[in-house]
């Protein structure tokens, strides 16, 4: 067994292609994150990646939506989101495949 904390991490993503991961893998993408109420992460998109956002705990705006503990979020290719947490909120995040450089801001 190898034990890991989330904070050694960059923003709670743990597998993926990139450095520091507990599985490097191109395939998928998967992380915890734990946002503060008041966060706010600008509108992006992915051109070839599918998000899936679950809300563990908390309340947070997507889609200009409220959405409640427990939602789960499939974001597709192209579609437009930002993310605002309301309340301190912990989410997972599982992106496919995990495509580096595919996060695209929109103003």
């Amino acid at each position: 067994m190898r034990q890991f904390a989330l904070e050694d991490f960059v923003r709670g993503w743990f597998v993926g292609d990139f450095e520091p991961s507990i599985v490097k893998t191109g395939d998928v993408e998967v992380a915890v994150q734990k946002f503060p109420a008041g966060t706010y992460e600008a509108a992006h998109y992915h051109k070839k990646a599918t998000e899936i956002t679950v809300l563990i705990n908390g309340r947070a705006e997507m889609f200009n939506q409220v959405i409640e503990e427990g939602s789960v979020v499939k974001i597709d290719p192209g579609e437009v989101t930002s993310f605002k947490a309301i309340t301190d909120c912990t989410t997972v995040v599982v992106k496919y495949p995990g495509v580096k450089d595919d996060k695209y801001g929109v103003e």
